[in-house]
């Protein structure tokens, strides 16, 4: 298992990984994306084209991306070039529509002072050794660093792993949706929205 000093971190996603970085969020997301598009290949296309590379954090072996963490502010987010006209220009205006609103359910829009997670993905070969708890780590420096009071994301009820890394790190349960009645279209039934107050998290590390 490769140790965390072994890597390298870095904020934004460098323009040779993209194909490699659409393959590890459709691999770790793709159970929801795949709602919207069905096809594996139009998935990973439409993320290689949409990436907005500076809203992320980057883990990287060698010359190999072996995690990413993506985030969303008011100016921008990591997927926020995925769009009803891009939708509509590759999948059809049928299709494209479909995919809008499935997209649309997902979709959050940040207040001020508040950063949210759009995800974490660590590649299989590499997961257990504490990748994504040190993604987690940068995006919260970041947000320490550009002054954002809250740090915020959902998880949903089926990555109860995802939910204990996050408590663990400081996340506190804001509340849970539940739409049981559409687990049969989304392949989960509920979502807890969850947040890291920076200040106070920046207290107990001090004290």
């Amino acid at each position: 298992m490769i140790h965390l000093d072994e890597l390298s971190f870095q904020r934004g996603l460098p323009e040779i990984h993209r194909e490699c970085a659409a393959s590890l969020y459709d691999e770790a997301f793709g159970r929801k994306f795949r709602v919207a598009v069905r096809s594996e290949k139009l998935r990973r296309f439409l993320l290689t084209r949409c990436f907005q590379r500076d809203y992320a954090f980057v883990a990287i072996a060698g010359d190999k991306l072996v995690g990413i963490a993506g985030f969303h502010t008011t100016k921008g987010s990591f997927t926020g070039g995925i769009t009803y006209k891009e939708l509509v220009s590759l999948l059809g205006l049928v299709a494209g529509s479909w995919a809008a609103v499935i997209f649309g359910f997902y979709d959050r829009t940040p207040e001020k002072g508040v950063l949210l997670m759009d995800g974490i993905a660590v590649h299989r070969d590499y997961r257990g050794g504490g990748i994504g708890g040190k993604l987690l780590e940068e995006l919260v420096a970041y947000a320490e660093k550009n002054r954002y009071e809250k740090v915020r994301l959902d998880v949903i009820d089926t990555n109860p792993k995802a939910k204990k890394l996050y408590e663990r790190v400081g996340f506190r349960s804001l509340g849970t949706q539940r739409y049981p009645y559409l687990q049969w279209l989304l392949g989960f039934g509920g979502s807890t929205t969850m947040e890291l107050d920076v200040q106070t998290q920046n207290k107990r590390a001090a004290s």
